[in-house]
C-alpha cells in the first residue's frame, strides 16, 4: 500500500518477473496492476482491481489499509488483468457493487459472470459522491477497447487513466522520477497497444484537455505528477508528423537479401536519413514496434520461402498491417532462387495500411551490379519522398 495524496492510496501489485504480456508483447521491466483505494467521508471506492495471479497482494493491500468495507468497485476496463480480480474482492466484500459503464458490464458478465445485481450502471459525465470526495467518469472508448472510461477525483484532481498513458515498469518509486526510462517504456506501450487507435485517442485528448489534473494514475506503470510530460508525449505520438527515418526489417537464409539489406542502408545514411535496422529472426517486436510510431516509411526484405515470404517476414508485415502506423511509404526487397508470389502475398497482407507502395526490388540468386543499381534508385526515391514531407 502507497499513499498518494490524503485518503487516497495506490494498493494493486507490482510484477517484477513478468516478461511477456498477451503472449506476445515482452516486458523487458516487468509490469505492475495498479488498483486505487479512495476513502472517503461517507463511502469507500476501490477503481480496478490486478491480474488474478496476484489477488494475494490486492488482499493484503486493502487488509493494511485497514478497509472494512467497500461501497463501490469502480471498472474502468474489462480486460482481466484490471478486472479479473473483481469476483474475489466482491467475495471479501459482499456489499459492494461494480460501477461501470453498460458495455463493460456486459463484458464482466460475460468474462467472469458476476451477478447482474451487483452492477450500478453510469453514464458519461456521471458523478458518484463518496461524501468529501466525488468521482466523475469519463468515457474514453478505444483506448484499447470499446468500453474503456476513465475515472477523475474532482477534489484531488487525479485522473485514473487505466490503460490510457500507461506503461510497463515494475518500480518501487510510486511517480515517475526517470523520465527518459519512462518515456521509452511509455512509447513502448503506446506502439504495441495504442497505435491503432491513433483517431479515437485523438478524441479522447480533446474530452480531458479542460480538466485541471495534478496527477495522472494509470493502471500499469508509475503515476505522473508532471501530466504534461506524458500528455505531451502522446500529442506528438497520435500527430501526423513522422521523423527523417525509416525501419529496415530484414530476414536473409542464405546472404542474398542481407546483402541488399546493407547496400541500401548505406546508402540511405549516405544520404543523411536515418535507419533503424532489424533482424527479424532476433529482433525484441517491441523494439520494431517503437520504430514504427514516427517512421516515415518501412523497407521489408524477405527471400522467397516455399514460393512465398519467409514466416518472419509474414510475421512483420501482419504487424505493420495490426498496429497500422503512421508511416508514408513502404518498399518490399528480396530475393528467389526459383520463382513464387512473395510480393503479392506481403501486398495483399497490409490491407489496413495507407502507405505508398514503392517499386518492389526482387532479384535471382546474389545481388549483381544491375540489382545495386536498382537500390540506388529506391534509395533516390527514398530521399525524394522525405524532401517531399519536409523531414530531410
Amino acid at each position: 500500500m502507497r499513499s498518494i495524496t490524503k485518503d487516497v492510496f495506490e494498493v494493486g501489485a507490482i510484477d517484477w518477473d513478468r516478461k511477456l504480456f498477451d503472449e506476445i508483447i515482452p516486458l523487458p521491466d516487468g509490469t505492475s496492476y495498479n488498483a486505487y483505494l479512495i476513502k472517503g467521508s461517507e463511502k469507500i471506492a476501490l477503481i480496478d482491481t490486478v491480474d488474478p495471479p496476484k489477488v494475494d497482494a490486492l488482499i493484503t493491500n486493502l487488509a493494511e489499509a485497514g478497509v472494512e468495507k467497500i461501497d463501490y468497485i469502480i471498472a474502468n476496463h474489462a480486460e482481466q488483468d484490471h478486472s479479473g480480480s473483481i469476483p474475489d474482492v466482491l467475495g471479501l466484500y459482499p456489499e459492494a457493487k461494480v460501477v461501470t459503464n453498460e458495455k463493460c458490464k456486459q463484458m464482466l458478465i460475460d468474462l467472469m459472470g458476476i451477478d447482474e445485481n451487483k452492477f450500478i450502471v453510469i453514464e458519461d459525465g456521471q458523478e458518484v459522491s463518496l461524501g468529501n470526495k466525488t468521482l466523475k467518469f469519463i468515457f474514453t472508448p478505444w483506448v484499447h477497447w470499446p468500453e474503456t472510461m476513465s475515472t477523475y477525483l474532482v477534489e484531488d484532481k487525479i485522473l485514473f487513466s487505466c490503460d490510457f498513458f500507461g506503461s510497463h515498469i515494475a518500480a518501487s518509486e510510486l511517480f515517475v522520477k526517470d523520465k527518459p526510462r519512462v518515456y521509452e517504456s511509455a512509447k513502448r506501450y503506446y506502439a504495441e497497444i495504442m497505435m491503432p487507435f491513433r483517431g479515437p485517442i485523438v478524441k479522447n485528448l480533446e474530452k480531458i484537455k479542460d480538466l485541471d489534473i495534478a496527477i495522472i494514475a494509470p493502471s500499469h506503470g508509475q503515476l505522473y505528477d508532471e501530466p504534461k510530460f506524458i500528455i505531451d508525449a502522446y500529442k506528438k505520438w497520435i500527430s501526423d508528423e513522422v521523423e527523417n527515418k525509416v525501419v529496415v526489417a530484414y530476414v536473409s537464409m542464405h546472404g542474398s537479401t542481407k546483402k541488399m539489406v546493407e547496400y541500401l542502408v548505406n546508402k540511405l545514411i549516405e544520404k543523411g536519413i536515418g535507419v533503424q535496422q532489424f533482424d527479424l529472426v532476433t529482433a525484441d517486436v517491441g523494439k520494431l514496434a517503437i520504430e514504427l510510431v514516427d517512421a516515415a516509411g518501412v523497407v521489408l526484405a524477405s527471400p522467397t520461402f516455399l514460393s512465398g515470404a519467409h514466416p518472419a517476414a509474414a510475421y512483420a508485415a501482419f504487424l505493420v498491417n495490426a498496429l497500422r502506423p503512421k508511416i508514408k511509404y513502404m518498399a518490399v526487397i528480396g530475393s528467389f532462387g526459383w520463382g513464387g508470389r512473395m510480393v503479392e502475398q506481403l501486398k495483399g497482407m497490409l490491407t489496413n495500411n495507407k502507405a505508398e507502395i514503392l517499386e518492389p526490388i526482387i532479384i535471382k540468386g546474389e545481388p549483381k551490379a544491375e540489382n545495386f543499381g536498382k537500390l540506388d534508385e529506391l534509395a533516390e526515391e527514398i530521399e525524394k519522398k522525405h524532401k517531399e514531407y519536409k523531414i530531410l
